[in-house]
């Protein structure tokens, strides 16, 4: 079982950045993979970015690539998402998320753990 809470969401002018951290409770949290998504009003949730449980391996979303970066400090069970270049279309509530495996990684449902959401709002 794995508890997650985010923090690190704000308003920010458009080419401005965030970090956002995610803190997780649970003994085993080192061995999770673990995800950022985010959903705006009206639309599905949507990957962003995913780090497998040693750090070695990361995923983005195309539309992030070279904006965003995720890492993990597991000695601290957190995770963070360091988003640059923010646009206003970046406005969402983001969400971290946390799986067992490495596959399937944009997939929404493939993530039994979530977190409550930081909202994210960038203005023009």
């Amino acid at each position: 079982q794995v508890q997650l809470v985010e923090s690190g969401g704000g308003l920010v002018q458009a080419g401005g950045s965030l970090r956002l951290s995610c803190v997780a409770s649970g003994r085993t949290f080192s061995s999770y993979t673990m995800g950022w998504f985010r959903q705006a009003p009206g639309k599905e949730r949507e990957f962003q970015a995913a780090i497998k449980w040693g750090g070695a391996s990361t995923a983005y979303a195309d539309s992030v690539k070279g904006r965003f970066t995720i890492s993990r400090d597991n000695a601290k069970n957190t995770i963070y998402l360091q988003m640059n270049s923010l646009k206003p279309e970046d406005t969402a509530v983001y969400y971290c998320a946390a799986k067992g495996r490495w596959d399937t990684l944009v997939s929404s449902q493939g993530y039994p753990y979530w977190g409550q959401g930081t909202q994210v709002t960038v203005s023009s």
